[in-house]
């Protein structure tokens, strides 16, 4: 994938919500009743984008780990879940309203009487509120229950039952993708805060004792960053400084598990074209009692540098939690040692539609040249892989050009397009994210070729069609096709 210039004018989040609605990736859910604020549908294209993501993310930190095993629990929990992991208690934010512009939103407890709204007015206290979503389970007798919040218990309480059945060694890592719901006091910002959302996340764990991390190279120390650190923000500034993962583990910011976790969730952000992201360190004040180092991982959305990820040592509190609560025995026999333990943990997380949005933001680019919006989506995540296209209504052209069609839909998402003129067929894939557009043209016939025009430089190859499938596999995978045929237009309309 090629860079772009980007438009002089910056995208805002409106702009972005209303292509998604008018290209089929996002909608409002319930549109016909008017919507139904925090939540949404992913359309037709936005499915297909995201469903690539999750699997992209479950090639990286799963299938290709050794140490790494999945699984998929249910959404409601027994109730002493959510006693034992706090959030009855804990899991709540205070609402307040601005008395200048009227404006509410939600804050952490330590922020009240301390900020301002961005309008400069002051803050009225509405009050604290739990974040959990309340249910009844049962016809007869029903019992409360609770939509998770979080994906991290099931983890937690499944802990030992995978630990047995995968016969696992410390350390390893137990991850899922799925489903949460908070109530959120003030869901915005699009689908940065839903009150329905998919959270990517792992718990590893590793022997309390265990500080030495054998996986741990060359190729992690030495991932550049840029670091929003503690003694920063302290000082109340917000100066970002260029830093490296081995020089945050020799200022003893993290451990060594730490830091190979941060440094991997850094490079997938990176394998997905997203570089403008910072790590932000947690303040003390910040910090959980039971956590060593927590860090944010931020993008620089239209709105802002937000949270799209993040990393927290977690230390033992989870499994002593769930002990305390269900009276069970979660310690693990480790060969190593020959004695049972309480594993510490590492938990990498992802907001999901987070990164999502982070793709779309980051690929969008408005082309003055061409005149229509370009998505320059990695081509391994474009919800649309190649577009087919007769270049005239032609009955022999439209033959070939379907069973080009049917044949590479065996192996990718691909579309079929006859209608209006090829400048506006191209127009269309370049709004979808579409990387290789196919053209059938009277040539073809005769000489068994085809016409592949890439999406972000419009160059254009001459291909044989039996050559046609693997060079489009090869093209996904990240190789450059222009070595696979004769250039036939060296145009650039970008």
């Amino acid at each position: 994938m090629e860079n772009k210039d980007k438009s002089e004018k910056k995208l805002t989040i409106d702009e972005l919500a209303t292509f998604c609605k008018r290209k089929g990736f996002v909608f409002r859910s319930s549109e016909i009743y008017g919507g139904f604020a925090g939540f949404w549908d992913f359309g037709p294209l936005g499915v297909e984008l995201f469903s690539n993501l999750k699997r992209n993310w479950w090639n990286y930190f799963v299938q290709q780990k050794e140490n790494m095993a999945g699984i998929d629990a249910s959404i409601i929990s027994h109730p002493k879940t959510w006693k034992a992991s706090g959030h009855l208690t804990g899991f709540s934010d205070v609402a307040v309203i601005c008395k200048k512009c009227k404006k509410a939103i939600k804050i952490d407890k330590s922020e009240v009487g301390k900020i301002r709204c961005e309008c400069g007015g002051e803050f009225i206290t509405w009050g604290e509120f739990n974040l959990l979503f309340k249910t009844k389970v049962g016809a007869l007798n029903a019992e409360d229950a609770y939509l998770r919040g979080e994906t991290a218990q099931a983890m937690f309480m499944d802990f030992k039952l995978v630990q047995e059945t995968s016969r696992l060694q410390l350390p390893f890592g137990i991850a899922q993708v799925g489903k949460c719901f908070r109530n959120e006091i003030a869901p915005r910002d699009f689908l940065f805060r839903s009150r329905e959302f998919t959270i990517g996340e792992f718990e590893f764990f590793i022997h309390p004792d265990e500080h030495k991390c054998s996986i741990l190279d060359k190729t992690h120390l030495d991932v550049k960053l840029k670091l929003l650190d503690a003694e920063t923000q302290k000082a109340g500034k917000d100066e970002v400084k260029e830093t490296s993962i081995g020089k945050m583990l020799r200022e003893k910011r993290l451990d060594e598990w730490h830091a190979y976790w941060l440094a991997e969730q850094i490079l997938w952000f990176y394998s997905l074209g997203l570089t403008r992201i910072k790590i932000r360190e947690h303040t003390k004040e910040e910090l959980s009692f039971y956590s060593s180092a927590t860090f944010d991982i931020d993008y620089e959305y239209p709105f802002g540098s937000k949270e799209v990820a993040g990393n927290a040592n977690r230390g033992q509190y989870d499994l002593n939690q769930h002990i305390k609560e269900s009276k069970q025995n979660l310690a693990v026999f480790d060969e190593k040692t020959k004695k049972n333990v309480i594993p510490r943990v590492i938990e990498p997380t992802f907001g999901m539609e987070r990164v999502f949005l982070a793709l779309l933001v980051e690929a969008y680019e408005y082309n003055k040249e061409r005149e229509n919006i370009i998505l320059h989506l990695p081509f391994n995540l474009a919800p649309v892989k190649a577009a087919v296209f007769p270049l005239i209504n032609d009955k022999s052209m439209e033959k070939i050009a379907r069973e080009i069609y049917h044949e590479l839909k065996k192996e990718f998402m691909v579309i079929y397009d006859s209608s209006g003129s090829v400048g506006r067929r191209y127009s269309r894939a370049d709004e979808q994210g579409t990387p290789f557009c196919i053209t059938i043209d009277s040539d073809s016939l005769n000489d068994k070729s085809v016409t592949i025009r890439l999406r972000d430089n419009t160059i254009q190859i001459r291909v044989k069609i039996k050559d046609l499938k693997e060079i489009i596999r090869k093209g996904i995978e990240g190789e450059d096709i222009l070595k696979f045929g004769k250039v036939v237009n060296t145009r650039k309309k970008d």
